[in-house]
């Protein structure tokens, strides 16, 4: 059965000086171990000027929520002082499906371990504030093609159940629906009779 689990509602930043360092604590919500590495990435070459850029995630690895990845690295702080922080900050909130990023401009004084650990859990805790922590069901992808002419009434019930979806018109019209697991099942039902059968589900 699948099961809620607590994660950002969407991604943020906050930053802060401590003692001529700045750190900016970024967070975002992930749905994979890829998401949450190319975002590290992203992050990475978007501040490549900074002296240190510290990843950590948790992620969900599958469906059932039996596998959770986690992941952390100091790059090049002193061993313990930086990765393991963040990565605790969501441990200890129970947050997953989510990867931070504290980047850090160095300001000239050594801040020393207990210092670093500090700076660095208060950036991600910081962040993890600014986005908002909320409960979520594990979801599924369901990929709809239809036709034009049946594509007005599998949008009105896509809006009408409230799920997330990006829609995309070309010779037929798809949409890439994120529906909860347990509701899966039952949606593409109503999809399949709503449209006799003309719909193409993936």
């Amino acid at each position: 059965m699948s099961r809620s689990f607590r994660t950002l509602a969407g991604p943020a930043t906050a930053e802060f000086v401590v003692q001529g360092s700045e750190f900016i604590g970024h967070a975002r919500p992930v749905e994979s171990v890829e998401a949450a590495e190319a975002f590290v990435d992203w992050i990475t070459d978007e501040y490549a000027d900074a002296t240190h850029n510290v990843p950590a995630y948790r992620v969900r690895a599958d469906a059932d929520g039996d596998l959770l990845r986690e992941y952390s690295s100091d790059d090049g702080e002193p061993s313990g002082s930086a990765g393991k922080p963040a990565l605790n900050v969501l441990t200890q909130q129970d947050i997953e499906n989510v990867a931070v990023v504290v980047t850090r401009y160095y300001g000239g004084t050594n801040l020393g371990v207990g210092g670093l650990v500090r700076a660095y859990s208060r950036a991600v805790k910081d962040a993890i504030e600014e986005a908002d922590v909320i409960e979520q069901r594990p979801q599924e992808h369901v990929a709809v093609t239809v036709e034009y002419d049946d594509s007005g009434t599998v949008r009105g019930i896509i809006e009408s159940e409230g799920h997330e979806f990006d829609a995309a018109y070309e010779a037929d019209v798809s949409f890439d629906v994120r529906v909860p697991l347990e509701e899966a099942d039952a949606f593409r039902d109503r999809l399949r009779s709503a449209t006799s059968g003309r719909v193409d589900l993936e």
